[in-house]
């Protein structure tokens, strides 16, 4: 079974997310902000994160950015998911070492498409 990390300040979205990647057999775990998200990768390197851009503490940006310079931080899938959907966010997220992004609000059939281009489905 794959580990996945919900990094998102919206408690609503992590309890959506979770239930739909539990649906697709992955084992959740969460974390509320970007700094407390890079304490679990430390503990545990998850299979797959779902990123929220904006929140407190740490954003998304700066977590990937922590992320991808970690021993081990390179394997992770990593999916943005966000309300921004201008290119230039979109491009600044890939750039920082994002593998896919999803449109919030999304749903079940969305997260599987965009789970399966990274190859986690």
């Amino acid at each position: 079974m794959r580990d996945c990390l919900i990094v998102d300040d919206s408690r609503v979205i992590r309890k959506v997310s979770r239930h739909i990647l539990e649906t697709l057999d992955f084992n959740v775990d969460e974390a509320e902000n970007g700094r407390e998200g890079i304490d679990k990768c430390t503990a545990a390197m998850p299979d797959l994160v779902l990123l929220d851009w904006n929140m407190p503490v740490m954003n998304g940006l700066e977590f990937i950015t922590e992320l991808r310079g970690m021993p081990g931080g390179d394997e992770p899938k990593v999916v943005f998911c966000t309300t921004e959907n201008d290119v230039a966010h979109i491009r600044e997220a890939i750039n920082a070492g994002a593998d896919e992004y999803v449109m919030k609000p999304f749903d079940h059939e969305t997260l599987q498409i965009k789970l399966q281009l990274v190859g986690m489905s």
